[in-house]
């Protein structure tokens, strides 16, 4: 099936490793031009060494989207290195440690909702515009199944409940230039460094009786099963799809 992206211009912010890098490598794979974006530098240009060593297109640009500054930087390096801009994937996010709502500190609930929400919002606002000199496109939110469902983190859940309300929003309000807006919502999905890799090395007792009781599969979600999720919705195939947040959990959740 042609996906239609050969040739479109995407940025994904924190793609690095993980879900990002999964969803650079398979939208490179269709031929889209892709500028990835990351805090770390030496992670960033490892992944865009190796996309370019398979003959794919793309330029990075280091910096924290989870700032009105970086976020800006971020969709000004795809526009000036490809012309336009057609995709932005928003995938910065991150529980940052932070626990229940009686012990959640104010510093934590700020880096947890800048980085989940807020950085979507920086990174759409410069997107948005230059997407309507396009004529249209395509903005993709990683969420969380716990944008729906109890989770341990405060200021996890309330972020990523307030990005799938922000999601359906800007569906509506964007459509009107040809903008589409969905979200993608994993469950626990596990890859080398990783939030679940860390834990499984320091409990692996408890997260294998996790895995046994809460991942009705029995193993975790990996990169690759969310990236081809977001990439479809990136693409024409999608034309009529907007507004809808896709979980990709293996049936993990338990939200209808």
């Amino acid at each position: 099936m042609d996906l239609e992206l050969k040739g479109r211009a995407a940025v994904v912010t924190g793609s690095s490793r993980g879900i990002g890098r999964a969803i650079v490598t398979a939208l490179a794979r269709e031929g889209a031009r892709v500028c990835l974006s990351a805090r770390g530098a030496e992670g960033l240009e490892q992944a865009a060494a190796e996309l370019r060593a398979s003959g794919a297109e793309v330029v990075t640009v280091v910096g924290d989207v989870a700032t009105p500054e970086g976020a800006a930087a971020a969709v000004a390096a795809a526009v000036k290195a490809f012309g336009a801009l057609d995709i932005l994937v928003n995938n910065v996010g991150g529980s940052g440690g932070a626990g229940a709502f009686d012990v959640a500190t104010a510093a934590q609930w700020k880096d947890v909702v800048d980085r989940n929400l807020m950085a979507s919002v920086w990174c759409s606002q410069h997107a948005v515009e230059a997407m309507k000199a396009r004529g249209g496109g395509c903005i993709v939110h990683i969420n969380s199944i716990y944008g729906r469902e109890y989770g341990t983190s405060a200021p996890y859940t309330a972020a990523k409940a307030g990005l799938m309300a922000l999601t359906k929003e800007m569906a509506l309000d964007l459509a009107r230039y040809r903008i589409r807006v969905n979200g993608v919502a994993p469950g626990s999905i596990l890859f080398p460094g990783g939030s679940w890799d860390r834990r499984r090395q320091a409990l692996p007792e408890k997260v294998e009786k996790m895995v046994r009781e809460e991942l009705p599969w029995g193993r975790f979600g990996t990169p690759e099963e969310v990236a081809d999720v977001v990439v479809f919705l990136c693409s024409g195939r999608a034309r009529w799809v907007t507004g809808a947040t896709v979980p990709v959990d293996g049936g993990q959740g338990r939200a209808f």
